[in-house]
């Protein structure tokens, strides 16, 4: 890793921090390979239960691609051999067998949008706007446009990519692309405490069940149905569902096993 992605872990949390403020945390092919290493490492730590993604900048979350290197002079090759880093990325959150919460404390554009939307949730300061302006220089949101049509309805989606406007906070949560949408001098908190209540569940059923989603959301109903029944039948064999029954009987917090 270089120096423009912070990994920390406190009290079963892992924040992954953008921190290349000079440049907005364009995400350059460095910060996306630190951004992959740090999912990689929260992957493979059994001590997080869930991941949090942030900006060190106190006004953007990201600006989206590098456009110097999108305009730059190397081979057209090689520019596509880079551009594997976003498609890794996003499916490597989806896979990620744990919640992956985005704390929009910027604006959140271009690339950064599909990067948000990615993550199984999101908090955004009520100061923060939404939007893909890649069209205005003469570019085309390619990458992110399959996370946005998953996510946004086809009208609504077809305007932010070719109009290029962005949106507020406000505007992104009546869209259900946000979660929640909280003052400056609540976000902090609010995404703490939502941090805190997703490291409660048990890992392993949010494994289970994160990977079930990530599975069949895309698939036909009755193959999607049939592939969701067998997961719950493999739910029924573990301690977890058992525990989490006797906790709620007993009305005790439940003690989840750790794998």
């Amino acid at each position: 890793m270089t120096n423009k992605v912070r990994y920390e872990v406190a009290d079963a949390v892992g924040t992954i921090t953008l921190d290349d403020p000079e440049v907005r945390n364009a995400l350059s092919d460095e910060l996306l390979d630190d951004l992959i290493s740090a999912f990689l490492r929260a992957r493979a730590d059994d001590t997080v239960r869930v991941v949090v993604l942030t900006s060190s900048h106190d006004r953007i979350f990201s600006a989206g691609g590098d456009l110097k290197a999108f305009a730059g002079d190397a081979p057209t090759i090689t520019k596509y051999g880079g551009l594997d880093r976003f498609p890794r990325l996003y499916q490597l959150i989806g896979g990620l067998g744990k919640p992956v919460l985005c704390a929009a404390n910027g604006d959140v554009l271009a690339g950064a949008f599909g990067l948000a939307l990615a993550c199984d949730l999101i908090i955004a300061k009520d100061s923060v706007r939404f939007g893909c302006p890649e069209i205005n220089v003469g570019v085309f949101p390619f990458m992110i446009s399959a996370v946005i049509y998953r996510n946004i309805g086809r009208m609504k989606a077809n305007e932010l990519m070719m109009l290029g406007e962005s949106i507020t906070a406000g505007e992104a949560l009546s869209l259900g692309i946000v979660n929640r949408v909280v003052s400056a001098e609540a976000f902090d908190e609010t995404v703490r405490d939502w941090a805190r209540r997703l490291a409660t569940k048990s890992p392993l059923l949010m494994r289970l069940g994160k990977d079930a989603i990530n599975a069949t959301r895309d698939l036909p109903l009755p193959a999607a149905l049939s592939a969701l029944q067998a997961q719950l039948a493999l739910a029924f064999t573990t301690e977890d569902i058992k525990e989490g029954v006797a906790a709620f009987k007993e009305r005790r917090a439940p003690k989840w096993q750790l794998r």
